[in-house]
């Protein structure tokens, strides 16, 4: 695995600073029951990383002292955490949605029995990872046999309500492009999920979100081992749009990683750069700080958020 720090930290991306902290994203840990090749968190079924109980018993406090509507749980696959459907439940029961990044197959993973009925019956806001909806292209990138899964996992989650007009239960799926490319219109390739995928397996869903690679983690090592990394940068470069600097999700969210600490996304969180302030802010920290109008910490990988139509955890920044 290349070191892609030392690549991205000197960089003329300008300067941000944060809005009022909505969204706490809680990274539980790294264990995952799929390898995937653009995985910016180098997620798989032998990672042992976990959040132990006591950061995991700050997340509550931290939700009610700043009143954060949004819950994102993500990882490795979030569900593997032993804790997963407690912190769930205490979130809900503050009246806190909670969103449930799922790579759908861990539906179907041993000790996950009676998932899917535990998402729904809390309304977990779903947002699922189907790179495409061919099944060449999935198994490709996540492996032989992942995307017949993820189609069951689908239509398990549709029998349950999800996707469905009126039911209330959330059901959005993640695009992601197959190499060194920004992703197409957002628009245009959700109205061709959603065709293809009611044509051919009846399912149906909420939202498309087309998500840009990081130059970062396996995608980034991936990159610089074909000589792919400079052009991916400056194609980056080359369509850098500075009207998605309103909307980008480091000015409304906090990421948390296994151990507690504090980062201005996901993406900074695996390159190891903490959020600034003193020493490195931890989850504790929050019970006495607020963020408002804090820098956020910047390097190249950030022009992936903001090239084209715009990249974040809710896909397009714009149209």
């Amino acid at each position: 695995m290349h070191a892609m720090l030392p690549l991205l930290q000197h960089t003329d991306f300008p300067p941000l600073r944060r809005n009022r902290l909505d969204t706490l994203q809680v990274n539980l840990g790294y264990r995952c029951n799929q390898t995937c090749l653009h995985c910016h968190v180098n997620a798989g079924p032998n990672r042992t990383e976990m959040m132990d109980e006591a950061n995991l018993a700050l997340i509550p406090q931290i939700l009610a002292k700043h009143a954060i509507g949004t819950l994102d749980l993500t990882g490795g696959a979030p569900e593997l955490h032993p804790a997963f459907r407690q912190l769930v439940a205490a979130a809900r029961e503050m009246g806190v949605k909670v969103i449930d990044r799922c790579n759908l197959t861990v539906l179907f993973e041993p000790g996950q029995e009676g998932l899917t009925e535990f998402l729904a019956s809390n309304q977990v806001e779903i947002v699922a990872s189907l790179p495409c909806y061919t099944e060449a292209t999935v198994d490709k990138q996540r492996g032989d046999g992942v995307f017949a899964k993820s189609i069951a996992g689908l239509q398990q989650l549709n029998a349950l309500g999800y996707g469905q007009p009126g039911s209330g239960l959330v059901l959005n799926l993640v695009y992601n492009p197959q190499g060194p490319s920004l992703p197409p219109a957002q628009q245009p390739l959700q109205a061709a999920y959603k065709r293809e995928l009611a044509e051919h397996f009846g399912i149906v869903f909420n939202q498309l979100f087309a998500l840009a690679n990081m130059p970062i983690q396996r995608f980034g090592s991936t990159l610089i081992s074909k000589g792919q990394f400079n052009d991916y940068m400056r194609l980056l470069k080359d369509n850098y749009a500075a009207g998605n600097l309103a909307n980008v999700m480091c000015r409304n969210l906090v990421s948390v990683d296994w151990q507690g600490y504090l980062y201005d996304c996901d993406f900074n969180q695996q390159l190891g750069l903490a959020i600034p302030g003193n020493g490195r802010p931890h989850l504790a920290d929050l019970l006495q700080q607020d963020l408002l109008s804090h820098p956020v910490r910047v390097a190249d990988h950030c022009y992936g958020c903001t090239a084209g139509q715009g990249s974040s955890c809710g896909g397009a920044l714009h149209a």
